[in-house]
């Protein structure tokens, strides 16, 4: 072999340059960052706010956890014809997803205490405006003790007051902004109308975090756990709002499992105008139905008695 092969054998041989390896190594380790920020980034923007003061939501991951079988809409038929002597209608969205799914009858019902939740969004629209503070007196109490009282108590004299402080027919462009049609005076909304409205509040399109996450914490341990809570199983999060009124009985609520998040309602209508034990047995059995079909496999038992 002449001297020219051997020297050109020899710088074959030779390993790449360390500076060459170093920018090799610098170029992986940017693509690896890059692809650990869009994760993190799409994490963050999956979830709903948090707050100080109140309970944070379990985060709803942008595309569904949990599906519903195409056996749910047959389970939840077959309760509505067991109980036809009521009018019921159902509304199921999940946070991070399209419109909601209806069963049963989507026509209005008399809203009852579950459009209290519409209330208390536009007063607390009106904090973060300006045009309104929690401190301001409304009654014998302050705004923020009568928010609490709306939700948590449902105490009707609280939801007079807070109304006569958005004001009537500022509550109705209110409404009309969020993409529901209401009229405080007649107090209409459909199941798929609730639905939507919970759907904003949860995912943080309503209010800031801090006021998002106070709202939510009135949601819970209200002094009505017996219709969605009762019959939600073990290790389910509930937020809710019900209302009853002249044989209407109503419940609202967001289930959280496991980082996958519905808004469920239900309302159901005795024709008789009486409300009855068997609507608030049907609510419970339609939230038990809906339930083991989105969070499977739930923790074993149930909570109501």
């Amino acid at each position: 072999m002449s001297v020219d092969q051997k020297m050109r054998a020899a710088r074959q041989a030779i390993p790449a340059p360390r500076h060459a390896r170093k920018r090799l190594a610098l170029l992986f380790t940017a693509v690896a960052l890059v692809i650990a920020a869009v994760v993190v980034l799409a994490v963050v923007r999956s979830g709903p706010p948090g707050g100080t003061s109140g309970p944070v939501p379990a985060a709803a991951p942008e595309a569904p956890v949990a599906v519903a079988p195409d056996s749910l809409e047959d389970k939840i038929q077959s309760l509505l014809d067991e109980n036809s002597e009521y009018r019921i209608g159902l509304a199921l969205a999940d946070i991070s997803g399209d419109a909601a799914l209806t069963f049963g009858n989507q026509e209005d019902f008399t809203a009852a205490s579950t459009a209290k939740i519409i209330t208390a969004a536009a007063y607390y629209h009106l904090v973060e405006t300006g045009e309104a503070a929690l401190d301001d007196p409304l009654g014998d109490y302050d705004a923020a003790f009568q928010l609490q009282a709306m939700i948590n108590e449902s105490n009707n004299d609280s939801w007079l007051l807070l109304m006569d402080a958005v004001g009537y027919q500022e509550l109705i462009e209110y409404a009309a902004s969020i993409g529901v049609t209401y009229d405080p005076e007649e107090n209409l909304l459909t199941p798929a109308e609730m639905a939507l409205v919970l759907k904003q509040l949860y995912a943080g399109d309503l209010l800031n975090p801090d006021n998002t996450a106070e709202l939510l914490s009135y949601m819970q341990d209200t002094n009505n756990e017996e219709l969605i809570p009762g019959g939600s199983q073990a290790g389910i999060e509930v937020f809710h709002k019900y209302g009853e009124i002249d044989g209407e009985l109503h419940d609202a609520a967001v289930l959280a499992y496991r980082g996958s998040t519905f808004v469920l309602v239900i309302y159901t209508e005795n024709a008789d105008g009486t409300e009855d034990d068997g609507q608030a047995e049907v609510i419970r059995e339609l939230t038990g139905v809906v339930e083991k079909a989105l969070f499977p496999p739930v923790q074993a038992g149930n909570n109501a008695s």
